[in-house]
């Protein structure tokens, strides 16, 4: 469980593929922190820790993972939003976040509002139930507000914090982002069947 408040930004340093998987060695602050098995989300998707060499650590993802995310996008030199699980006892600054990503969305505009940055994402109708407006949402691993929200698309406002201290900044119109809608909602969606 995260809660979407990125620790780290990490850059994937190589990528290596072995069979339909691949692993992935990323550089980082907190990968000297981290040791195997320990779970972490990378750009939202919860990645187990398989390995760990100085300030490196190696996570692999899976058929599953790579079709429901942008990982299969990362190139070497991307850099990459990191969080560890939270902690039971400790505030949760962002919202509940599990790390299993729902979907992609695709980056459709980005614009400068003077003090903020709003971003514009596309992403699948049948998702379009999930997500409301002022409603939390889960972008790259970060907790956001989501709001002008319509059956395929929706706005999140950056505030200059959160531009400088994750990889958001690195969003570009045409990319691929990874979306993880909130938790109780999806619940609630799931109960109204």
């Amino acid at each position: 469980m995260f809660t979407g408040i990125v620790e780290a930004v990490g850059t994937v340093l190589d990528i290596s593929a072995s069979g339909s998987n691949l692993s992935f060695r990323i550089r980082s602050g907190i990968s000297a922190e981290l040791k195997p098995d320990q779970s972490v989300a990378h750009d939202g998707a919860c990645l187990t820790v398989e390995q760990v060499v100085g300030d490196t650590h190696r996570v692999t993802a899976i058929r599953e993972t790579l079709a429901k995310t942008a990982l299969g996008d990362w190139r070497p030199g991307r850099r990459v939003n990191l969080e560890r699980s939270m902690v039971l006892g400790g505030r949760i600054d962002g919202h509940l976040v599990q790390g299993h990503v729902d979907t992609t969305g695709t980056c459709i505009a980005l614009q400068s509002m003077d003090g903020s940055t709003e971003i514009s994402f596309s992403f699948p109708e049948s998702f379009a139930h999930l997500v409301i407006e002022k409603g939390s949402i889960c972008i790259n691993g970060i907790s956001l507000t989501a709001f002008s929200v319509l059956q395929d698309r929706l706005s999140v406002a950056v505030i200059p914090y959160t531009w400088a201290h994750t990889a958001i900044a690195d969003t570009q119109v045409g990319a691929r982002v990874n979306l993880e809608f909130d938790m109780l909602g999806k619940y609630v969606a799931r109960l109204r069947r």
